[in-house]
């Protein structure tokens, strides 16, 4: 028994045709920013992708239909829907069993993006280990050791435990490499003070590694770190009091599990006057630039 996509026309012509496309996630529609922030960045990811050359693959659940691709209305139903599921690993059978919709968060995008055979993903950046909770981690890095997909990312997001996240990387296999960077990067800051396996300058050196990574055989994913633009950097000293008083505000008011990232982000956000937002939003670009950009070199190392 197998699973049937509903792939969008132009995405599966590109695919057909070995033309390069890049996979980008909705819980940052439904989950991570409000209307109609959240519309307009979700189009204006799109429309980076489109204008670096390659094809923008927005991947959710549809009434129960894995949907790979959504158009304009599909978009805008997704902005202003309530009561969408946010689907990992273990959302994704309860939502298609169900018809339900559902936005595909870092590890769903991964598992369906494997399906839809698209190599390169783009996000703003990937869950870890909570601090405090050394526990708890989010499942995007399981997911990272499974599904061989090239995550193009700031890093984990700037809330979780930098330290740990990067040590359970490292135990698990999954190599991280460094954009234009020997750090990995700390979501709304450019730098953490943690070391990337390797650093490269250019698109042509991150296609040759998944090239090789892809010839090996390996099932483990790859992740390429990008740090935000530095004209929108929140320095990290700054970011780290907010963060603090973000975290403070979710104990006192005993938030747990799934609603804690989704808690920390907008309170962060309220915190600080939309600093954090502006970076945010000019990472989640500028990753879906880079993917593209990747994606293309990769595409052109395949025909040769």
């Amino acid at each position: 028994m197998s699973l049937k996509l509903t792939i969008q026309p132009e995405i599966q012509t590109a695919l057909e045709k070995g033309q390069a496309v890049v996979a980008l996630e909705s819980t940052l529609i439904t989950h991570g920013f409000p209307s109609p922030t959240n519309l307009n960045i979700a189009r204006d990811m799109e429309k980076v992708v489109r204008e670096e050359g390659a094809w923008p693959a927005t991947i959710a659940i549809l009434g129960g239909n894995v949907t790979v691709g959504l158009t304009h209305e599909q978009l805008e139903y997704l902005a202003s829907a309530s009561h969408v599921r946010k689907c990992s690993r273990r959302d994704l059978p309860i939502a298609i069993a169900r018809h339900e919709d559902g936005a595909t968060t870092v590890a769903g995008t991964m598992i369906v993006a494997e399906m839809a055979d698209i190599p390169i993903f783009a996000t703003g950046g990937i869950g870890g280990v909570h601090r405090g909770h050394p526990f708890d981690e989010s499942a995007d890095l399981m997911e990272l050791t499974r599904s061989p997909i090239v995550v193009v990312c700031a890093g984990a997001k700037a809330i979780l435990d930098l330290p740990l996240t990067l040590e359970v990387l490292e135990t698990r296999g999954v190599p991280i490499i460094g954009y234009q960077t020997d750090e990995l990067p700390a979501f709304y800051s450019r730098s953490s003070g943690l070391p990337v396996d390797l650093r490269i300058e250019r698109p042509e050196e991150a296609a040759e590694i998944i090239f090789a990574h892809q010839a090996t055989g390996l099932t483990s994913g790859i992740l390429i770190a990008v740090p935000v633009p530095i004209e929108d950097e929140w320095p990290s000293a700054e970011a780290q009091v907010v963060i603090d008083q973000a975290l403070a505000d979710a104990e006192a008011q005993h938030i747990v599990g799934k609603a804690v990232t989704p808690y920390l982000l907008n309170r962060v956000s309220e915190l600080s006057g939309a600093r954090s937002q502006r970076a945010n939003i000019s990472l989640l670009l500028n990753n879906a630039r880079i993917a593209s950009r990747i994606a293309l070199a990769l595409e052109k190392m395949k025909h040769r």
